[in-house]
């Protein structure tokens, strides 16, 4: 990245969203996308509602409390595929409007290798060693809004004026910087300005063009569409090891490597109804993400009597590297056969586009306990309550030449964060039931909302997610196959596009709505 100062790079990454509150903002809000983790692990424990902490004996320990692979007597190697959908259903300008889509991934591989049992010669009894990947998050999302917007003030063109207008461009300005052969602009406005999207005031006498800025087709009704495509996922390599004590006390710790990966596509279009100039126009932003990091977790797991234990896990924050390319496009295609477009699309080139930065994820701890039904014959009750850090979330850069703006920009994030996060309490709980080969499986969790503000004209405690989840499960003594099907609902919003006055910034509110099937298969030897 070309090194520039705070206020540059600033401007450049408070467009990376449609509706944004400013660079440190959007950075606070990327720092809980990645660290709002909703289930991961294995199809087993994500039937019973993502229970991990007072289990054992499940490859997905290796990703919540280690201490549950010293429970192993016997090696297992296991994989699942999974597949992940979104029918979101958004109301937009009055009008509702379903986005489905759906995806296929690896969610979970395990092997795990238990040593020798030690017969009664050492109160260790035996320590395991697994290795595995799981995903702790999956990104993908997919959002389709649409309605009429009869306020003439409210199109994205009067962003483009206002911004233009803002900055007291000359159009010589604006000619400087938009390139139609190449179909590329040095910024927005001059992108704006190729594709007739705004058009300056001009005079004879005396000779002038600039601002005030206007644009075509400013009184009619517009169709206004936005669509999000979001995929990627936070992924993670866990080594891990775990002992047994006295068959009684378990201990385990882990190392993870994780990996980020996101990206997400905002487009809007606009079409004026009955225009004269315009067939329609709009705006894309991408946003391509990657990082790795390092965490670590220490578990244990103790049983109080033969029917009842108990578990807890603490788990780091992780500490990540990221890097981030922004690109923005301008659309337009136009009506009037007498209005000649040189390029019907610019990209918007900005050696600031490319940023790169640290993320520190929230401290996680967790507590539960399991109750064994007939000595574990018939099957189990679980629960978990999980403790996120939300507030200890952190951004910070390099990036600036200058070190008090690195600072600076660490601040604010730090700042938003505190301000608009809040530390919450997960609380799961899930049962099993065992006849003879087959297992019946359910659970559920409530994860509260982690905003202390109303945003986006969605009140925070709407934001809360329920996670209903089943399954089911066969086994022997060679093999394994597990069946889950999860449903995750929320609620979320946010603007397409921002104007000074409320009244005239449209809000799409969306009943998120996704589902989650894995099949996990697995062997033991």
């Amino acid at each position: 990245m070309i090194k520039q100062s705070f206020f540059t790079v600033a401007l450049m990454v408070a467009t990376r969203l449609a509706f944004s509150q400013g660079a440190a903002f959007d950075y606070a809000d990327d720092a809980f996308r990645y660290s709002d983790f909703s289930q991961n692990g294995t199809a087993r424990f994500r039937g019973i509602g993502g229970n991990h902490t007072a289990l054992g004996g499940d490859a997905s320990n290796l990703s919540g409390n280690p201490a549950g692979l010293a429970f192993y007597n016997r090696s297992e190697l296991s994989l699942s595929p999974m597949y992940t959908s979104a029918n979101n259903q958004s109301t937009f300008l009055g009008q509702q409007t379903t986005g489905s889509s759906g995806k296929v991934s690896v969610g979970q591989f395990g092997l795990i290798l238990p040593g020798k049992n030690n017969n009664g010669s050492s109160r260790w009894r035996r320590t395991t060693f697994g290795i595995g990947y799981s995903q702790s998050a999956n990104f993908f999302d997919y959002i389709d809004a649409r309605g009429l917007n009869n306020n003439p003030n409210s199109s994205i063109a009067q962003t483009y004026i206002n911004s233009a207008n803002a900055a007291q461009y000359s159009e010589t300005e604006l000619i400087n910087g938009f390139y139609p052969n190449d179909r590329q602009a040095d910024f927005k406005e001059a992108a704006a300005y190729g594709l007739f999207l705004i058009n300056p005031t001009t005079t004879t006498t005396p000779s002038y063009s600039g601002p005030p800025y206007t644009r075509y087709d400013a009184t009619t009704q517009k169709d206004q569409r936005s669509t999000i495509s979001r995929s990627g996922a936070h992924s993670q390599w866990t080594l891990a090891y775990a002992g047994n004590l006295d068959d009684k006390l378990y201990i385990g710790g882990s190392l993870a490597l994780t990996h980020l990966k996101y990206s997400s596509e905002v487009a809007f279009l606009e079409t004026p109804v009955n225009g004269r100039t315009f067939a329609n126009y709009g705006q894309t932003n991408r946003l391509d993400i990657t990082g790795t990091g390092i965490n670590a977790s220490l578990g244990l797991i103790y049983k109080l009597i033969p029917q009842l234990q108990i578990g807890a896990t603490l788990i780091t924050p992780t500490f990540s590297s990221a890097n981030e390319v922004f690109g923005q496009t301008l659309s337009a295609v136009a009506k009037d056969p007498n209005l000649q477009l040189k390029t019907n699309y610019v990209d918007v080139v900005d050696p600031s586009n490319e940023f790169t930065y640290s993320l520190q994820t929230p401290l996680r701890a967790s507590g539960g306990a399991t109750y064994f039904i007939g000595n574990g014959k018939i099957g189990f009750l679980t629960a978990t309550a999980e403790y996120v850090n939300y507030q200890g979330m952190r951004v910070r850069t390099s990036a600036f030449t200058n070190q008090q703006d690195n600072t600076d920009f660490k601040n604010d994030v730090r700042r938003f964060v505190q301000d608009t996060y809040q530390n919450v309490i997960n609380v799961r709980a899930g049962a099993e039931i065992r006849a003879g080969l087959l297992r019946l499986r359910a659970g559920v969790a409530y994860l509260p909302s982690a905003y202390k503000l109303d945003l986006d004209r969605v009140a925070k405690a709407d934001r809360s997610k329920l996670l209903l989840s089943a399954g089911l499960g066969v086994r022997n003594d060679r093999f394994f196959a597990d069946l889950s099907g999860s449903y995750l609902t929320y609620k979320s919003g946010y603007s397409p596009f921002e104007l000074p006055n409320s009244v005239d910034t449209p809000t799409v509110a969306t009943n998120n709505r996704s589902a989650n099937l894995m099949l996990s298969l697995g062997v033991f030897f």
